[in-house]
């Protein structure tokens, strides 16, 4: 997020274009290539947050459009969601965490995960899965019941076919 610019985002089409990274080393800004090609990678957003950029970018006079959209070090980001976070009164998490919590939502809302492995740009589904997969309920039963389903979808047909014709079993 601090190395986005509004060139990075294309609120026409509702996707921010991930290509680089941000990181402060003694006391100045770096902005890299991020650490692996699939980190590489556009995302899309909910019209609600393509609004709130929008509302966010029309607040800044004459900004430039390759500069960084959030001009602040990570500390100072930190700082504010701690301070938010207090007077709230609710669990203290850290600013990395609202990725985990985001990707736990979508897991919940049933998103596949290699769709959530290339949202998170993860190079390969298993770090995906090793990460997550306690978050994924258990699908035994569904499994079970189509098992299920496709017997007695089977018996049907069967019971259904033209005399002579009830298949070889018979």
């Amino acid at each position: 997020m601090l190395a986005l610019s509004m060139e990075d985002i294309d609120l026409e089409n509702c996707q921010i274009h991930i290509t680089k990274t941000y990181y402060r080393m003694n006391r100045t800004d770096i902005i890299t290539e991020p650490k692996t090609d699939d980190s590489v990678r556009t995302i899309e957003i909910p019209v609600f947050l393509v609004n709130e950029i929008k509302d966010y970018w029309n607040r800044l006079y004459q900004y430039p459009k390759n500069e960084r959209l959030f001009p602040v070090v990570a500390e100072a980001v930190q700082h504010t969601m701690k301070r938010h976070i207090d007077k709230a009164g609710v669990k203290k998490i850290d600013v990395h965490s609202l990725r985990h919590s985001h990707c736990a939502y979508l897991i919940k809302q049933g998103v596949q995960p290699l769709i959530i492995k290339e949202r998170l740009g993860h190079k390969d589904i298993k770090i995906t899965l090793n990460t997550y997969g306690h978050l994924y309920p258990s699908e035994q039963k569904k499994v079970a019941s189509l098992l299920d389903k496709l017997i007695a979808d089977d018996s049907d047909d069967k019971e259904n076919a033209p005399a002579g014709n009830k298949g070889i079993s018979e």
